[in-house]
């Protein structure tokens, strides 16, 4: 990742890791600084932005910092020992835009990672996390978050609605039983992995994922046993692992992905399509969706009304109920007709089911 008016310096170590640590960064001239041919290499200390990597140090905690954090465009914890980082720390990181904690003990993230508006990758994979912040949502540029191999049970509720940049959302190997409803609305996400899980289910208006290209919600083994019917309108999907799961059918709208490329499905008790169809490949599977969802187009099943919609769709409680009664080829039986301009409250006891249509006479 390229960044505007970086600089390479070589900082002193600090007096407790002094041959362990590292600290690069990197400078672009700005030209806009050449005028009237002459050359001005004078840089204000401003400008200078840093790449900082303390990585596999064996560190259990942070030693203090020897330069402004501020300047960091990039920093690198990860293959530490970390339990905690301190919130006063991610507060003054206001100009990173890579934060990479991964393989650390942390059991949990600062509050203050809410300041970090610039940040664009966030990776905190393999840690003991169970929650992540609800400050979160405040990194409002972020377009990349791994939080793989932690013990995540839950996602903060408003997500998707706050992240509206983030395309790659990995959270696979967790404790997660739901993806929240919020998601959904992370239109530019592209890549979704939430497999080895414990998801029962995904949201259900999942078409307002345009941009998504990947969604692998394999393994969750005996949780997941419905996909939800929406799936088939993910337009720009090109692959989808479901495998081992539980599932039985597979919705008939997957028949619709042109895009779609691959499709995984092993592993599950599938019945729709039937397992002759799926050894043929991703193409047979699609053809066979298709056709079953076309086919149940053409003769969709009736629905049964209640006995209230019946009434109301006859005509009963109206005038012109005889016409309605003879072009539906209803026929009512004749004592029931007296019933018209009746549905008065003191009336009411006479329209329920048991004495509308129970054929007995009423003293």
């Amino acid at each position: 990742m390229m960044y505007e008016n970086q600089r390479t310096i070589h900082h002193a170590p600090h007096h407790q890791h002094q041959q362990l640590r590292k600290i690069k960064t990197h400078h672009n001239q700005d030209s806009q600084k050449h005028r009237s041919g002459h050359a001005d290499h004078q840089e204000e200390e401003g400008e200078k932005l840093q790449l900082v990597d303390l990585s596999g140090m064996s560190l259990d905690a942070l030693p203090s910092p020897s330069l402004n954090l501020a300047l960091i465009c990039k920093l690198n914890l990860s293959n530490n020992n970390l339990q905690e980082i301190p919130e006063s720390l991610t507060a003054r990181l206001l100009n990173v835009v890579v934060l990479d904690v991964h393989s650390n003990q942390l059991r949990s993230l600062p509050n203050s990672i809410g300041c970090l508006s610039k940040l664009k990758l966030l990776n905190v994979s393999g840690n003991l996390i169970e929650f992540l912040p609800k400050t979160i949502e405040n990194c409002r540029a972020l377009e990349e978050l791994n939080a793989n191999f932690n013990k995540l049970t839950v996602l903060p509720d408003t997500i998707g609605f706050e992240l509206i940049n983030l395309k790659k959302l990995s959270v696979n190997s967790n404790k997660l039983v739901v993806l929240p409803r919020s998601t959904s609305y992370l239109t530019a996400l592209r890549v979704l992995d939430a497999r080895l899980n414990c998801l029962r289910a995904l949201p259900e208006d999942l078409e307002n994922l345009v941009n998504l290209e990947t969604l692998n919600v394999s393994q969750n083994f005996q949780y997941l046993e419905t996909l939800p019917y929406s799936i088939g309108l993910l337009l720009n999907l090109v692959e989808l692992d479901v495998s081992y799961n539980k599932i039985k059918a597979l919705p008939d709208s997957i028949g619709c992905l042109k895009k779609l490329m691959k499709i995984s499905v092993e592993g599950n008790p599938l019945v729709s399509p039937p397992p002759e169809v799926v050894e043929q490949g991703e193409y047979a599977v699609k053809e066979y969706l298709c056709e079953k969802m076309n086919s149940a187009h053409q003769s969709p099943p009736k629905k049964k009304s209640s006995w209230v919609g019946k009434l109301v769709k006859y005509g009963t409680f109206g005038a012109r109920r005889k016409e309605r009664e003879e072009r539906e080829g209803f026929i009512m039986h004749e004592q029931y007709r007296a019933i018209a301009g009746l549905a008065t409250p003191r009336h009411v006891s006479m329209f329920s089911p048991k004495r509308l249509f129970s054929p007995r006479r009423y003293s």
